[in-house]
């Protein structure tokens, strides 16, 4: 009894080709999106251990000039004697303070004003040129006033950095709530979004990336600026106060440690605030 011939294999259509091409150039992807981060980890941590290694091998032969510009190991020497004596601390934290107590309290405000100037006509015609009048005001050029007020006290500088924190979140929200595209609020009110629910689920969500981006903007400036209030001498204590200190007394070592603090603040807020807007705006994610 003779056996049947196996059929063939049913070709593959060109559905399934299509599938297996779409699959392959999304492996391929992935596969280049991994390594294009590991570069970028690998460049972001390479290139500032370069740069030091460079200024340290120039200092050490004198290229460049060591009372100014000491060498790295000196100044993380320096650095981690102030640690473990506290005097380190002791600037940092009244720094910190301020930029918390300030920074955070002109961020809100700043959010909740903007959202209410870019959702209400009226508001913004009414405060939107006072706003545009004071905001161009030099801050520093504010803190004697300040001064004149409140008196040497934490108040002024805390005040100084809110007032700083304010003005950019209260522009970078009104422009994130105009730039809402008017599609997705037509939208938002056929499916019966009005009030509260609009604001929560259309113009909230809508402004997020700009305040996120005006966040990055205002960290930055509230460290310029709390340090600079420090320079002026109503204060014994902070960043500012240590780099101006010792610049006065010529110890170049505990300048940079100053500075080197600074920039670690203002680079772990941006972080965090980086990953925070990635973690909250899923959709903004980079690939």
């Amino acid at each position: 009894m003779s056996t049947a011939p196996a059929p063939a294999p049913r070709p593959a259509t060109t559905a399934d080709g299509r599938e297996q091409r779409t699959l392959l150039a999304a492996r391929e992807q992935r596969a280049r999106d991994r390594r294009l981060a590991t570069r970028d980890l690998v460049l972001s941590i390479a290139t500032p251990i370069l740069l030091l290694v460079l200024w340290e091998l120039c200092a050490r032969v004198e290229i460049i000039d060591p009372r100014f510009f000491p060498p790295p190991t000196r100044i993380v020497a320096a650095g981690w004697e102030m640690l473990l004596s506290g005097e380190l601390w002791q600037h940092t934290a009244p720094t910190l303070m301020r930029l918390a107590v300030g920074g955070g309290l002109g961020a809100l405000t700043g959010i909740v004003v903007g959202l209410l100037m870019g959702s209400s006509r009226a508001l913004n015609a009414a405060l939107g040129p006072l706003f545009s009048a004071l905001y161009p005001l030099p801050k520093i050029a504010i803190f004697p006033i300040l001064l004149m007020i409140f008196g040497p006290t934490e108040l002024p500088k805390i005040i100084a950095v809110f007032i700083t924190t304010f003005f950019i979140m209260q522009i970078n929200t009104v422009s994130g709530v105009w730039a809402i595209d008017r599609k997705l609020l037509e939208a938002g009110a056929a499916y019966g979004a009005t009030g509260l629910a609009r604001f929560r689920h259309v113009i909230l969500p809508g402004a997020m990336p700009f305040v996120f981006s005006g966040l990055k903007t205002a960290t930055g400036t509230a460290v310029v600026v709390v340090t600079a209030v420090e320079f002026t001498g109503a204060t014994t204590t902070g960043l500012g106060y240590l780099i101006w200190n010792s610049w006065q007394l010529f110890i170049p070592e505990k300048l940079y440690v100053g500075l080197v603090v600074i920039g670690l603040i203002g680079a772990l807020v941006t972080t965090i605030l980086s990953r925070s807007e990635k973690l909250l705006l899923p959709w903004r994610r980079e690939r």
